[in-house]
């Protein structure tokens, strides 16, 4: 069987996130400071929605026809119920639901 990689792997950082259930993992885009039309954002404004790339999908997800989500897809979700990941220092992933993704952008 070979040696034991127990405390290999107590000390490493972990490497890969990977969402249960009918959940992706979403890389946020970053926040805005600004509108288009040129307005100044304050940095603690509450947007009801945000935008974000899947960075990976359950293997739940990936089996359903009818979920029509894959990695790399951008997509719309509610916050609310995203669940931040404490991985990075600029904590921007986040595990979510399925019912919390209110769009997917497809191109034309």
């Amino acid at each position: 069987m070979g040696k034991s990689n127990e405390n290999d792997i107590t000390s490493k950082p972990i490497e890969i996130v990977e969402p249960v259930g009918k959940r992706v993992l979403i890389r946020k885009d970053e926040d805005k400071k600004e509108t288009r039309g040129g307005i100044k954002l304050p940095d603690n404004i509450e947007i009801p929605t945000i935008t974000g790339r899947i960075v990976a999908v359950s293997a739940e997800v990936e089996k359903l026809p009818e979920i029509p989500l894959k990695q790399y897809d951008k997509v719309l979700f509610n916050p609310k119920g995203a669940i931040p990941v404490d991985f990075e220092g600029d904590n921007r992933l986040f595990v979510v639901e399925v019912e919390n993704i209110v769009a997917v952008f497809r191109k034309a």
